[in-house]
């Protein structure tokens, strides 16, 4: 069943996930609310881990949720067919998903007092980390080599569009009191302190064994074998199974075991030039 993307304002989208009325709608009609609690990222950078993180958060620690509720009902994507008529059900305070890009998401956020979390991740193994989990979706066809796949990512031709312009979208918003900014290598480096922050951030006062059971919980290990939170019960008829997997790795840095030396030195050149904009040692990878 392997399908082209289809383009929204010059954005791919997955033809049988999204749909142009849908992005529409959300742009000039959905109302965030202030209690809403938003997790944003580009594909593949910790979407998943932050749901985890964010659940665990708000139930104290108490692993049922996320081990009886799958991932994408506690924090559907809002921009899917699926996660829009979830989030629009949902009861207070919220809490949803997206990849959107900045100038596509709904316009009432950027008057409303809602927590957003966004995850970044060094977009190299961004690049890496999807390549595989692409190749496993049946409802997209991606190109077989990474160098290919390398190659679309610069230039911005997948699903969510450039990384490039996803980040410079949404950094726009660093600085404000209900914006996080939180990276992938921070929650790899010392989750403890970036589970702390986060809670911190939501408003939420945990205890120390409250702490200590979403510590156990967030785990990859733990993670992993969480048929809930590891995306393995997504339907055969959307992903191939035997060819990837959401939870793959768990690690920082695996895009150095994928890139040649002249491909690291070329979307080296490309990385400088495109965030040039930006403060130097912003992201931990720099």
């Amino acid at each position: 069943m392997a399908t082209d993307y289809f383009r929204f304002e010059g954005i791919s989208f997955m033809k049988n996930v999204h749909s142009t009325e849908i992005l529409k709608t959300l742009q000039d009609e959905f109302v965030v609310r202030d209690g809403d609690v938003i997790t944003l990222a580009y594909p593949k950078s910790g979407t998943n881990w932050m749901i985890e993180i964010i659940s665990l958060i708000h139930s104290k620690g108490d692993p049922s949720w996320v081990q009886s509720v799958l991932n994408w009902n506690r924090s559907p994507w809002i921009e899917t067919r699926i996660g829009y008529e979830r989030v629009k059900n949902q009861k207070d305070p919220r809490m949803y998903s997206s990849h959107l890009p900045f100038q596509l998401f709904p316009k009432s956020l950027f008057h409303s007092k809602a927590k957003v979390i966004y995850v970044i991740r060094n977009p190299r193994d961004v690049i890496t980390s999807g390549y595989y989990f692409f190749k496993a979706l049946k409802c997209v066809q991606t190109p077989e080599l990474f160098e290919q796949y390398l190659e679309c990512f610069l230039q911005g031709n997948v699903f969510c569009g450039s990384w490039f312009d996803h980040t410079h979208g949404w950094l726009s918003m660093r600085g404000k009191e209900n914006f996080l900014i939180i990276s992938y290598e921070e929650l790899h480096q010392d989750i403890r302190a970036s589970v702390e922050r986060i809670s911190h951030f939501l408003d939420k006062k945990l205890s120390s064994e409250e702490l200590n059971s979403v510590l156990k919980h967030v785990s990859f290990e733990v993670m992993k074998d969480n048929k809930m939170s590891n995306l393995s019960l997504i339907a055969d008829e959307f992903m191939d199974h035997s060819k990837g997997k959401l939870m793959r790795k768990g690690i920082t840095g695996d895009w150095k075991n994928h890139f040649t030396v002249a491909q690291s030195e070329a979307f080296n050149k490309i990385y400088q030039e495109k965030m040039r904009e930006l403060p130097q040692g912003l992201f931990p990878w720099e």
